[in-house]
């Protein structure tokens, strides 16, 4: 399994106030281009969590007391802010229906870990238990996670699509990160709890500052891997590789 080819990677400076909301309207965007996109992103700080939690008891106390969205999707809780990115791949697929879920997590793994190798990086896919939103198809460094993946298919306008999504800690602190996300489970009393060291960053798994820079040069690797297009084109807002 490979991931389709995609022309271009846009890479939004400013953070979006509601990622799902935009990854609905690439889907439909792709959908009537009939093409693969990239793009790259930060959400504005806060929690992002399946609907399940909604049904929690405490659901109603915790979310006025914590900048929450709810998305549609499964799996679990994923802090945004700075220092964390998203990238979130749309293209047509030959079926609404899911379709070699893990050759495609692997696939998106594979890149990944190959742009990160461009930094001196060394990662590779698994479970990390204690850390937020656990899979199969983490990407891990020395043990310890370092993206999150997802992905979801479905009818767009009539067309068949897929999402595939990945979260990169690069700066941010994976302690703060970890607090943040153990008070909210605390808050919405859940009985889940997270260890910080189950968590890395890109900075801290190269031993590095988290630095502008240090993120100007992992957002440029991961860009330039499914894009396979070098320099990028820079704009106000939003930069286009292309």
């Amino acid at each position: 399994m490979s991931l389709p080819v995609f022309a271009f990677t846009a890479l939004h400076e400013a953070p979006l106030a509601d990622g799902s909301a935009h990854e609905g309207a690439w889907l439909a965007s792709a959908a009537a281009a009939g093409r693969a996109v990239a793009h790259l992103w930060q959400g504005r700080p806060g929690l992002v969590v399946p609907r399940s939690y909604t049904r929690q008891p405490g659901w109603a106390e915790a979310a006025s007391s914590f900048a929450v969205q709810v998305r549609s999707s499964g799996g679990g809780l994923v802090p945004q802010g700075p220092g964390v990115w998203n990238l979130s791949l749309v293209w047509p697929a030959p079926s609404a229906t899911p379709t070699d879920t893990d050759g495609v997590y692997r696939a998106l793994c594979n890149e990944l870990a190959t742009a990160l190798a461009r930094l001196g990086l060394a990662s590779a896919p698994r479970a990390v238990e204690g850390s937020f939103c656990d899979g199969r198809f983490n990407l891990a460094a020395g043990g310890r996670k370092l993206v999150g993946t997802a992905q979801a298919w479905r009818r767009v306008d009539g067309r068949p699509m897929a999402l595939a999504h990945a979260v990169i800690v690069v700066t941010a602190d994976p302690v703060a990160l970890t607090e943040q996300a153990n008070a909210f489970e605390a808050a919405l009393g859940s009985g889940r709890r997270y260890r910080a060291d189950a968590l890395t960053s890109v900075a801290l798994a190269l031993g590095l500052s988290p630095t502008s820079d240090l993120e100007r040069r992992t957002l440029g690797a991961v860009a330039e891997q499914f894009a396979r297009v070098v320099p990028p084109h820079r704009h106000d807002q939003e930069t286009t590789i292309g």
